[in-house]
């Protein structure tokens, strides 16, 4: 049978298979593997994961193993059960202030916010469609634009700019053809947190263009040194803009696959009409153990404060080895140039530095070559607990000294 016939072609068709290019995260499991084959005695410092390393609140666990005995959530979930809908607006309402989300026509569950970025595509783009997505960042919306025949523009994000999109400099001709803006705040890999000020222009911006926001806001609890703030929260924001939540970062619910889709009833209708036809739902125990802690606010301020002591002691080691790291504005993530050389090395952009990294001290981070050259570190490394992470980053600190890194 000829395979290579049969495979369509926004995922390659014939060549599909085919290509011996290596993506950047193979390439990094691939250095980690060499890593621990030259020196097996030596611990991989693994600063580029991006899950939480820690297990989700106690009070959320138990609430579980009750959920899942009970005979009422054995079967499909469908659009979502009631009870997390009103949990979701709640949690929008303690975190974010805002009071005005119908649950049951504002609010729809989505089984984390992958499937639902993947999905909105489906609901706005047509072929020859254009939407924008700001880069560095993360693919997946762009991806299934260009799977159902739409143009992707890249917004770039610039350190001078604060790692937020410059809208002055978007062609207003291309903006009139747009139907989706993708932004992510606070954002990965940047960890640039939004404000007021550009939120309010984003949303003028929309309005301008007659375009959709699109604001995933995975990372929205995990803010340092300002007020939480959600784009629903600013005034229109709820007519030009969908939010995504995700329980997986706020509450170490990783694997759980939960989040949510919140904003004007006319869009999220969209959303759950082509979700209907997607999914069955997430399992009914899973929304039920999630009523049980997401909107307290004591249970995700550990979860925060857990990441803000480790940022803070990587962004002192960083820059005790030249690095000019700055501590995010949110996220897990810490953002910042990547070294030009190492000793007699020079490196052409992150991913060399990134690989040197790891082949030579053990030290795993991630690059990004789109806008400028920059390593990205995350607080989600593994340890033993909170007083094995001296330890960690004491190892840290000794590897990168030893690197001989120059900027």
């Amino acid at each position: 049978m000829d395979y290579q016939t049969l495979y369509a072609d926004r995922i390659g068709g014939s060549s599909f298979g085919q290509s011996n290019e290596i993506y950047k995260f193979e390439k990094i499991k691939r250095a980690k593997a060499a890593a621990r084959k030259a020196r097996p005695d030596v611990e991989i410092l693994d600063f580029g994961v991006g899950e939480p390393d820690r297990m989700a609140p106690a009070a959320i666990r138990e609430a579980l193993k009750i959920a899942v005995d009970k005979p009422e959530n054995r079967g499909y979930a469908d659009n979502g059960i009631q009870a997390f809908r009103e949990a979701a607006a709640e949690y929008m309402s303690s975190f974010f202030g805002v009071t005005d989300l119908d649950p049951a026509t504002e609010i729809n569950h989505s089984i984390g916010s992958k499937p639902a970025l993947a999905m909105l595509p489906l609901c706005f783009v047509n072929p020859g469609d254009i939407i924008f997505q700001t880069v560095p960042g993360y693919p997946v919306l762009a991806t299934h634009t260009r799977y159902v025949g739409g143009k992707v523009v890249d917004i770039p994000l610039r350190k001078e700019n604060g790692f937020l999109p410059d809208l002055s400099a978007i062609d207003p001709a291309v903006a009139d053809l747009a139907k989706l803006f993708y932004v992510n705040y606070p954002n990965n890999p940047t960890g640039a947190a939004p404000t007021a000020a550009f939120y309010d222009e984003l949303i003028a911006f929309a309005k301008k263009h007659n375009l959709l926001i699109v604001q995933d806001a995975a990372y929205a609890t995990l803010i340092y040194g300002q007020e939480r703030i959600s784009i629903l929260g600013r005034p229109g924001g709820k007519d030009v803009a969908l939010e995504l939540h995700s329980m997986s970062k706020s509450y170490n619910m990783t694997g759980w696959r939960l989040g949510f889709v919140a904003g004007h009833a006319r869009l999220v209708q969209a959303f759950a009409e082509v979700k209907d036809n997607c999914d069955s739902g997430q399992f009914k125990a899973i929304q039920e153990a999630a009523c049980a802690g997401i909107a307290d606010k004591q249970l995700s301020e550990s979860i925060r404060e857990h990441y803000r002591r480790r940022l803070e002691k990587i962004v002192r080691i960083l820059r005790g080895a030249g690095f000019d790291a700055e501590m995010p504005g949110g996220s897990f993530f810490l953002y910042t140039a990547a070294p030009k050389g190492a000793g007699d090395l020079s490196f052409a952009n992150a991913e060399e530095a990134s690989q040197y990294l790891i082949r030579e001290h053990s030290v795993s981070t991630v690059p990004w070559d789109n806008v400028g050259s920059f390593l990205r570190f995350s607080a989600t490394f593994e340890s033993a607990g909170d007083e094995d992470d001296d330890r960690v980053l004491g190892e840290l600190e000794k590897r990168l000294a030893a690197a001989n890194l120059s900027f």
